[in-house]
């Protein structure tokens, strides 16, 4: 495999569990053109119903503990314009420092591989991430 693809190691159940929590995902100046574009609404209305802004920071909103965007029955109701850090995830850069991390995230998110061996993941992972530009898997 020369060219590995995100689908060798990963594939999204869109199961939600990452999208639960306190925690929310700050927003890039590219994220947020996506995200309005996927809504189909304006800057000012998507900035208004779904965004914390605090300064300069640009986050999404959190909603019953999870993010606004997560439903019960569909899972992500952004899924096409959601930011990076939500299309890299879970394959996080921590997970080729250290195997724990890779298998208390591969427990978690029923979307990785666990088919093949560590050293293959890592493999993988390090070759998407070299052909990245900027190390965002997700653009």
């Amino acid at each position: 495999m020369t060219h590995p693809a995100k689908a060798d190691i990963f594939t999204c159940a869109r199961c939600g569990f990452c999208c639960h929590g306190e925690t929310t995902v700050s927003l890039d100046e590219r994220d947020q053109e996506r995200m309005v574009r996927a809504l189909g609404l304006s800057r000012d209305e998507v900035a208004r119903r779904y965004w914390r802004i605090t300064g300069s920071v640009v986050q999404m909103q959190v909603r019953d503990g999870h993010c606004i965007f997560y439903d019960d029955t569909v899972g992500c109701t952004v899924h096409e314009g959601r930011p990076w850090r939500c299309r890299q995830w879970p394959l996080h850069p921590s997970m080729l420092d250290d195997e724990n991390n890779y298998r208390t995230i591969s427990e978690s998110c029923p979307g990785i591989r666990t088919d093949i061996d560590y050293a293959e993941f890592c493999r993988i992972l390090r070759l998407l991430l070299d052909r990245s530009a900027d190390g965002r898997l997700g653009e």
